[in-house]
């Protein structure tokens, strides 16, 4: 079996861990002035959250704008209850379900339309945390 294989399958993702160190090798030669950056993930993070704060804030600091793309928003009722999704949210800019065709055309009118003010739209997400 493939999980037998991998020491850490379905064991979450090192959120934190991989920010850093996207932030520390690739930021700056990739995201240019006025950098849409989509970060797409379900924000279960393996490291309960930890340095997920200073690396987000160092992403939204390197674009201008910043769209998380979370495939558990397809769920009604979605609750952000996890430390990893806590940490993230109050760096995004807006806040999108990914997980069929209808969201990724969704997206596209999104990123074709001008950009709002910063985190427009993200109060409600925001009380939540």
């Amino acid at each position: 079996k493939v999980t037998d294989a991998v020491d850490d399958w379905s064991g979450g993702t090192r959120i934190g861990e991989c920010l850093d160190e996207f932030n520390r090798h690739w930021s700056r030669r990739v995201l240019g002035q006025g950098a849409v950056l989509l970060l797409i993930s379900d924000g279960l993070d393996r490291d309960a959250g930890r340095g997920l704060e200073l690396e987000m804030d160092r992403l939204h600091k390197s674009c201008r704008r910043l769209i998380w793309l979370n495939p558990l928003l397809r769920f009604e009722g979605f609750e952000p209850k996890s430390q990893g999704i806590r940490a993230i949210l109050p760096y995004v800019d807006e806040f999108r379900p990914v997980h069929n065709l209808n969201s990724l055309t969704e997206l596209t009118e999104a990123l074709n339309r001008p950009p709002g003010r910063r985190r427009e739209g993200m109060q409600e997400w925001l009380k939540a945390i």
